[in-house]
């Protein structure tokens, strides 16, 4: 049942805020709830849709009750769009859990397209005598220890109901029943969900694709993920920056996407007389149509930089004053970080940034999506990376080039 929601004098640049952050978690949790095969985590993300219907609406009406004139509602309009389309990525969001809920299908392979050094994402509910309850996250310091961060936290209201704390930071204190969403890799989520929760970590069985276009089809819809999460990312830092440049590579990844897309439907079409159930692949091309969906909301959201309109100010405010920030930097010839690898920088950890998408300079412009540990950068590189505004400070002193993060 559909929460009621009555007009109520709300700021949109904070609504507007919390639904970028909202969106850009149910990406990451829809997703994480596939790959490990959770059911809690897939609830999660139907929690959340549900608070992002709220969200969406409180702003249009807001946005419906500021336009008091056809100027208005010109300079408005764009920002109509925007909300639409984190809505759309809500609803995108949902269907991917529905995946998991409804048992839709999906070859049991997908868990296999995880590669060994890519982070994990587990759900777990605070213990009443677990050792972290009335500790603060930087008295716990997991990130340093263990590797693992807590990206979001569901946590009961005085009232019953339960409200997101999303990108909590090291003042956030841990309580009894608070759900906690911690990533990272499997050693350590290992440990960190044990004293959590009080029960062992158990490590979802892998099947490796016994079917070529079955590979080829799961490697697609990571590609997909992936494209489709740095899409959203950068048709932000669109807004922010007021860049076509950085919008334009927002339509490219968004035509990739489709591109993938149909050689998905080729690839799971021809795997489908050789495997022994053609119904457990139902669940690639609802996954597949998710992210395209995804992708499309992204362009919409850079809709109005790509047409040279530019941003409107409520929305480049709402994404500046997000839980994270996206940063657009050059690496300088002489930086720390030229000619080493992601994994040697350890940034995540020193800086609390993480490296999004490199673009490599040259005719070509190419984009490497989603870098990882062996990934090395160079002089000339440009790096989207999001995170704190403090980590955003240190990691442009580490590119020695401000300009893009002072823009």
């Amino acid at each position: 049942m559909a929460p009621d929601v009555a007009y109520e004098p709300v700021s949109v640049k904070d609504v507007l805020s919390e639904m970028k952050d909202t969106a850009e978690l149910l990406i990451d949790l829809s997703y994480s709830a596939v790959l490990s095969g959770s059911d809690e985590v897939a609830e999660e993300v139907l929690a959340l849709e549900e608070r992002m219907d709220v969200l969406q609406l409180q702003a249009r009406m807001s946005l419906l009750m500021a336009a008091r004139s056809p100027e208005d509602a010109e300079q408005l309009a764009p920002v109509l769009g925007v909300v639409g389309a984190a809505e759309k990525i809500a609803d995108a969001a949902g269907d991917i859990a529905k995946v998991v809920l409804e048992e839709i299908g999906l070859p049991d392979a997908m868990r296999a397209a995880i590669p060994e050094a890519t982070e994990a994402l587990v759900r777990a509910t605070v213990a009443a005598d677990a050792d972290y309850v009335g500790q603060t996250l930087g008295e716990i310091n997991m990130e340093t220890e263990r590797g693992v961060r807590v990206i979001a936290i569901h946590r009961a209201s005085e009232t019953g109901k339960r409200a997101w704390i999303t990108n909590p930071d090291k003042e956030t204190a841990i309580r009894a029943g608070d759900g906690l969403l911690l990533r990272g890799l499997d050693e350590g989520l290992a440990a960190v969900y044990e004293t959590v929760t009080g029960d062992p970590y158990r490590l979802p069985a892998v099947t490796e694709p016994s079917v070529a276009d079955l590979e080829r089809a799961v490697d697609s819809i990571v590609t997909m993920k992936d494209m489709s999460e740095l899409a959203v990312d950068l048709a932000y830092g669109s807004v922010l920056f007021d860049s076509e440049a950085v919008a334009e590579e927002v339509a490219e990844l968004e035509a990739e996407v489709d591109a993938l897309k149909s050689r998905l439907e080729a690839w799971t079409l021809q795997a489908a007389g050789r495997v022994d159930d053609p119904v457990e692949l139902r669940g690639l091309v609802h996954l597949a149509a998710a992210a395209e969906t995804i992708s499309d909301a992204a362009l919409e959201i850079s809709e109005g930089v790509l047409r040279g309109l530019g941003a409107h100010p409520v929305v480049a405010a709402a994404v500046e004053e997000s839980d994270e920030v996206i940063v657009r930097l050059t690496v300088a010839a002489a930086a720390d970080l030229a000619d080493r690898t992601l994994g040697d920088l350890e940034l995540a950890t020193e800086t609390g940034m993480r490296v999004i998408a490199v673009r490599r300079p040259g005719e070509a412009q190419s984009w490497v999506v989603s870098p990882d540990a062996a990934t090395r950068l160079t002089a000339g590189d440009v790096l989207v990376a999001k995170g704190t505004r403090a980590g955003a400070e240190r990691l442009s002193a580490l590119a020695g080039d401000r300009r893009e993060f002072d823009a």
